[in-house]
């Protein structure tokens, strides 16, 4: 089992694992359709919000392949988000990163930061090769995001999934362990 120590702390940011007594702050996002927009799911009343939290609370270490890792960012004010890592591949030392924010803390580098933290944790304790991550096509703030963190958009996928009941493209970015630590190590 790879847990990290809890909690990380950034220089404004605590990642810890997500607990039912997050659920106003959760909520108040995931109800949201603008969050939710480039997302497969729809926003969510506050009872799928309470199932979400408590599936989140339980994915607090990586045990096997295919677990999810899911933190709550905390703030001043609050949980403002969560980021992910969904462990791909043992035998690859592969992940996938994932997050979700509310829009009221965009635009101060705050995902940018959480991401940043779990990557060093993925790359650094946990020992992986390679973290990818993959987006709406036409979902330019994520896409932004990604290219902050330092990786390189390697796919465009042409209408390569249905979404919302029209063919979506996806954009599809990654780095590798050499590559992170060269960019961490350059800042």
């Amino acid at each position: 089992m790879f847990r990290p120590t809890y909690p990380i702390r950034t220089a404004r940011l605590t990642l810890r694992p997500v607990t039912p007594d997050d659920l106003d702050d959760v909520y108040a996002y995931q109800r949201r359709p603008d969050v939710v927009r480039w997302m497969l799911a729809e926003p969510r009343t506050r009872e799928q919000s309470r199932a979400s939290v408590a599936a989140m609370a339980g994915e607090d270490a990586l045990r096997a392949e295919g677990d999810c890792l899911t933190l709550a960012v905390a703030a001043d004010a609050g949980v403002i988000g969560t980021v992910e890592l969904v462990w791909r591949s043992q035998a690859d030392r592969t992940a996938e990163l994932g997050y979700v924010f509310h829009p009221d803390h965009g635009g101060r580098g705050l995902a940018t930061e959480a991401a940043a933290a779990l990557l060093d944790w993925g790359f650094g304790e946990f020992g992986l090769h390679r973290v990818q991550a993959r987006c709406h096509g036409r979902n330019e703030p994520s896409a932004r995001l990604m290219r902050r963190l330092g990786m390189r958009q390697e796919a465009h996928h042409v209408a390569s999934y249905l979404f919302r009941g029209e063919w979506a493209d996806q954009l599809v970015f990654a780095v590798l362990a050499h590559e992170w630590r060269s960019r961490t190590a350059a800042a």
